[in-house]
């Protein structure tokens, strides 16, 4: 062979190998329907890097076949302690050889031979013609083979190549050895049983001195040690066994030309479906520009002319759908100033209106206004609120809101990790998106889209309209399959109209109060510094959990409950523990409460009033929870704490607008516990219900075989907590930390509460067990929640899974109803001409600012909306207070 000719490299894959540790490193990943992924997405990135940083020419991959190997046959007990193969693991195998398939890579798996037989056998073969060999595994039994044409690539020591000088290196002994240190030392793992006491340190000793398993058995005398050498003289015929069990075959009749392994471009169609049915959206866009080109020429034309301008509006006006994408100077609707709008209502074909000085703004509006408010007219858009915003401002009123890209994504797959345009496009339409990021750049250094000069953000612009309007009759489809139509079209999208108004509304808030309130937790903080100083002995930055940390575990040397990886924990939790045996960890958590809170809300909601209207604006959102939720941000103002004085004072600062006005909230009773009794059939409770008999008492009369009015206080409080706990799919373990006692006594309480309400628990187990069928669960509404977890192989991880079942239905249908009611209220009030207004969504209540002369009409209206919301076998109720400021209410 010439010097400077490399030999063919042929690469051959332990699968299982590979498959088992991607498997343990990766954990809880799984596709949008449940599938569990943390597997086949090891396994794709440690073969995409064994490819890149190797360039193999030729690659295969061998398995272990079903059933039992020629080992068994040997000897019955091989292998006979190795635990199956997690569900979640075998469920994957299938779709790993289907990557490796893609990839060209061939798999090769022989009926009673393992799959280090198959490598060796392969490897011997290649090697006879010419190739050099690399055997990736975990295996160490793989180092019997190593010569100068084999070696081992080693992936669980970051592919760390072995060749004879390496293994000589590592363990002082020739690969050639290899089989009988092996031989003598055994294998836990696999059952070999070796020499019983001789681990891998003593074999690794004995070969070294007598250079094989039959050298130590001649010369058993000069072993050191009586009870070993007694060892070794006693179990020959083990030893034996055990070489004949960790040979490896290298003679397997196997149908395989090692031509078929070259590798050579992978199927890329096939890659990208199986990345895109798997949600693995990374690798998918990393093939879509190589793969993929447009998918038809693009007609994206800028409007420039007042004559081009004629022509938009003409066309406008003939349209039944448009899809509308604004370019604003920032991300705040109610704050940002239209820089350019975009029209798409063609595959492939997109305009562009910029507001620059070349034509008027408030010419163009004029002019736009009549084409766009017809109420025949459709919009489309990705988070259609935020155009409709801003056009609303600019004085243009959308008068239908027909899709939104972002919420329709967000009902088909409800745990996607982006509902952003660009993922969208990429997962869907096989396009790549421009990044806004390259136009204004990066936040360190970002301009505004007014600065960025039209003729780079026009084409941006129009594939924004052009991409949403192609999403549109795809998602359309998807909602239609998943039978999510109606609550897109009847729910959603009505709703976020109702959510913009709100939006735009906002609430008033007393600033002067709050500053007051600042003060005052200004000095609380200051005496509780002084407080835990004087517990700690010591001064110390109370905020530096490394210091607190130093101080709890070392100097006061209370009990380390939990480790992270920079060092003992110091998080709510542990301080709770902690707190029943020293006061130091309690004055943490109230310094921690009141900080936050005097952050969070006392000291930023000043700060957010907009000067304009006086109000704070927080902004909505459709596509957050899992469960149909909304929340809302910028800022949050549902998870102002209810429970504590403190944060009943916070609430005490939404006031309404002045003399005349009053708040007004709506708050359904017990909401989720109505649609567990109706979801359950439980004939008790609903009797309860419909009787208007106070829940908790009457569970604690069932569960206590005592009368309601001898029901005591701790009593109705004990059942309080199970009613609660059982719809949120609560075990006895989380029961027994809530109320204090113990597990035994807290399982004994719920065993007594499903003895009474049989029929909440047979709706558990159907729950469960269908969601395990399907992969999801749905609300009354038909929302869907996927549930990955229930396929786990960890049995916390079901439970979780299991509680997510049971409480999905319940919460996921509250949402939906208020949802409704909203949608109701709002329209009735606006048919009424009504100047009361609906500003806050908090969970399973509404607020309200209320003109003190509709009082009757509005508490009329919102009522009968709300109750009547659904039809349920338990009547829905709603409680209604009035009072000057949130916190009377």
């Amino acid at each position: 062979m010439s010097k400077n000719t490399r030999r063919k490299r042929l690469f051959v894959l332990d699968g299982v190998s590979y498959a088992y540790r991607s498997f343990y490193a990766i954990q809880r990943l799984s596709s949008s329907d449940g599938f569990p992924t943390n597997a086949v997405f090891g396994f794709l990135r440690t073969l995409k890097k064994l490819i890149q940083d190797f360039q193999p020419e030729y690659l295969a991959a061998a398995f272990d076949p079903k059933g039992p190997t020629h080992r068994h046959e040997r000897y019955s007990e091989y292998k006979i302690h190795r635990k199956p193969m997690p569900e979640d693991l075998v469920i994957q195998m299938p779709v790993i050889k289907e990557l490796l398939a893609a990839f060209g890579i061939p798999v090769i798996e022989i009926p009673k031979y393992e799959a280090d037989d198959v490598m060796a056998t392969i490897a011997r073969r290649a090697e006879k013609e010419g190739f050099e060999v690399f055997l990736a595994t975990g295996d160490k039994d793989m180092f019997q083979l190593v010569s100068e044409r084999i070696r081992v690539l080693h992936t669980h020591r970051d592919n760390m190549v072995y060749g004879p000088a390496e293994v000589q290196e590592k363990f002082w002994i020739r690969p050639e050895q290899f089989i009988d240190y092996l031989a003598l030392a055994g294998d836990t793992s696999d059952n070999v049983p070796g020499i019983p006491g001789v681990g891998e340190k003593t074999a690794l000793e004995l070969i070294r001195q007598h250079g094989s398993m039959e050298g130590v058995f001649d010369h058993v005398d000069e072993v050191s040690g009586t009870k070993r050498r007694e060892k070794i003289r006693n179990n020959r015929d083990k030893a034996e066994m055990s070489k004949d069990l960790v040979t490896l075959v290298e003679d397997v009749d196997l149908d395989f030309d090692v031509e078929t392994a070259h590798l050579g471009s992978p199927d890329t169609d096939e890659l990208m479906a199986l990345y895109q049915r798997l949600g693995f959206r990374r690798e998918y866009d990393e093939l879509v520009p190589r793969t993929v080109e447009e998918p038809m020429e693009t007609d994206y034309r800028l409007v420039g002319t007042e004559a081009e301008l004629d022509k938009l509006i003409e066309e406008l006006g003939r349209l039944d759908e448009v899809s509308i994408d604004t370019e604003t100077t920032g991300t705040e609707p109610l704050l940002a100033k239209i820089v350019g709008i975009s029209f798409s209502w063609k595959p492939g074909q997109a305009f562009y209106l910029p507001f620059n000085a070349d034509l008027d703004p408030r010419m163009l509006i004029r002019k736009l206004r009549p084409a766009l408010e017809r109420r025949e007219l459709a919009a489309i858009g990705q988070n259609v609120k935020y155009d409709y915003l801003v056009l609303r401002r600019a004085g243009i009123d959308l008068k239908r809101l027909s899709f939104d890209t972002m919420i329709a994504a967000y009902l088909i797959e409800p745990a996607r990790n982006s509902y952003g345009l660009g993922s969208l496009a990429s997962d869907y339409l096989r396009r790549r998106m421009t990044q806004i990021s390259g136009l204004i750049g990066k936040v360190a250094k970002q301009r505004s889209m007014d600065q960025v000069p039209v003729e780079t953000v026009f084409p941006y612009a129009c594939a924004d309209a052009e991409v949403t309007y192609q999403l549109k009759g795809l998602l359309e489809k998807e909602l239609e399959a998943k039978q999510l139509t109606t609550l897109f079209r009847e729910i959603e999208m009505l709703l976020v109209r109702v959510l913009a108004e709100m939006e735009m509304k906002g609430v008033c808030i007393d600033v002067d109060f709050l500053k007051e309130m600042s003060k005052e937790f200004a000095g609380q903080l200051g005496k509780l510094e002084g407080r835990i100083y004087e517990s700690a002995g010591e001064i110390f930055n109370i905020n530096s959990p490394k210091q607190l940390s130093a101080v709890l575990f070392q100097k006061l040397k209370l009990p380390v409950q939990r480790k992270t990886k920079t060092g003992p924990s110091t998080d709510i939790g542990v301080l709770q523990k902690l707190s029943a045996i020293h006061d130091l960890p309690q004055l943490i958590l109230e310094y921690r409460q009141l900080a936050k809170l005097k952050s969070t809300y006392i000291d930023a909601l000043p700060e957010l009033v907009d000067p304009e209207t006086k109000r704070v604006h927080t902004s909505f959102n459709q596509t957050i929870t899992t469960t149909g939720r909304l929340s809302s941000s910028n800022p949050n103002l549902q998870n102002i704490p209810v429970r504590t004085a403190e944060g009943k004072k916070i609430r005490q600062a939404f006031v309404p607008p002045g003399k005349g006005w009053k708040l007004l909230s709506a708050d359904y009773s017990q909401i989720e516990l109505r649609i567990f009794a109706h979801l359950a059939g439980e004939t008790e409770m609903i009797k309860a219900f419909n009787n208007d008999e106070d829940i908790h008492s009457y569970t604690a009369s069932l569960i206590h075989g005592i009368p309601l009015d001898e029901v005591k206080d701790e009593m109705r409080y004990r059942a309080k907590a199970v009613n609660f706990g059982i719809i949120y799919g609560q075990q006895a373990y989380g029961l027994s930390n809530y109320l204090k006692i113990s597990v035994p006594e807290a399982q004994k309480f719920i065993n007594e509460y499903l003895e009474r309400y049989p029929k909440a628990k047979a709706f558990m187990d159907e729950t469960i067990e269908g969601a395990k069928e399907n992969g999801y669960v749905t609300t009354l509404f038909g929302r869907r929640r996927y549930i990955p977890e229930l396929r786990s192989s960890s049995r916390q991880t079901q439970q979780l899974g299991e509680r997510i079942a049971i409480n999905t239905p319940i919460q996921g249908s509250a949402a939906d109803i208020i949802k409704i009611a909203m949608i109701r209220i709002s329209g009735k009030l606006r048919e009424a001409g009504l100047r009361t207004a609906m500003v806050l969504q908090i969970h399973d209540e509404l607020l309200f600012e209320l003109s003190e002369g509709e009082a009757e009409e509005v508490a009329g209206i919102v009522k009968t909306a709300m109750e009547s919301v659904v039809e349920l076998s338990v009547a829905l109720k709603v409680e209604l207070r009035v009072g000057d400021n949130w916190k009377e209410i």
